[in-house]
């Protein structure tokens, strides 16, 4: 049997912070024909969320840490959800505990985020979403990051999203072999400074290497750093398909 045709649509891809424009914060829809979910909602990925689908028609979003390039535009998502439709919609969203509390904070309004947002506590381990098995696995970077793997139910193989890493090892348990990984390479071809909890190209490729990965997606560089010679640490120590993806993209998996 055919395995379900699935979409990965990058809405966003940039770090905390960059000069480059359009280089909107974190965020990846990923889609089959009869579900969608959408890993993180950073810094302006919103607008050209609708570009890829009606928002409302996501079935889940997942927000892998509680940076604000992984989740701040859940704000505009509320605001659409509750106001820009004849019929207000709810949104199940799925994170670290206390996203609703920091989506409530920021407005100094208690109820901001469920007046729209379904939001409960992410955890280690399978879910079932609609076509999709979605598995969360705790990785090093802030108290509680998650990365994680989605595949269509019975499939072989699959899509592993880093979120943002401080250790590539945390993210080998999730791999089986034949995956894509959508990698972190925030330090392009590296060193990572001491203390930043985030990956380099060489970390990647290591990683890809090791575990079998059939292609290499990067993501989340950070400005200053040269996309080829990014391309070209990875490309040392894994011989497999490499790309740098861009707010736009969309990649068959």
């Amino acid at each position: 049997m055919a395995e379900a045709s699935v979409e990965l649509f990058v809405v966003g891809a940039g770090p905390a912070y960059t000069d480059r424009l359009g280089a909107t914060g974190a965020a990846y829809l990923v889609r089959s024909a009869a579900t969608s979910i959408l890993l993180d909602l950073g810094q302006g990925s919103f607008p050209r969320l609708t570009a890829g689908i009606d928002p409302s028609a996501l079935d889940a979003i997942l927000i892998s840490h509680l940076h604000p390039d992984h989740f701040i535009d859940l704000v505009a998502l509320r605001h659409y959800l509750r106001y820009g439709l004849a019929t207000p919609r709810r949104m199940r969203v799925s994170g670290p505990a206390g996203l609703a509390g920091r989506l409530d904070a920021l407005h100094a309004e208690p109820g901001f985020a469920a007046a729209a947002l379904d939001c409960t506590d992410l955890a280690e381990g399978p879910q079932a979403i609609g076509d999709f098995v979605v598995e969360a696995r705790l990785v090093t970077h802030t108290a509680e990051s998650y990365a994680f793997r989605v595949a269509t139910t019975g499939s072989q193989r699959g899509l592993v999203y880093s979120g943002d890493c401080g250790r590539a090892a945390d993210l080998a348990p999730l791999i089986h072999p034949g995956d894509t990984l959508l990698c972190e390479v925030s330090f392009g071809p590296g060193p990572v400074p001491a203390g930043a909890q985030h990956l380099d190209g060489p970390a990647v490729g290591e990683l890809a290497s090791s575990t079998g990965i059939r292609e290499v997606l990067l993501t989340h560089l950070q400005m200053g750093f040269d996309r080829d010679a990014t391309i070209a640490s990875v490309r040392d120590r894994f011989d497999g398909p490499i790309r740098i993806v861009d707010p736009g993209d969309r990649i068959g998996l």
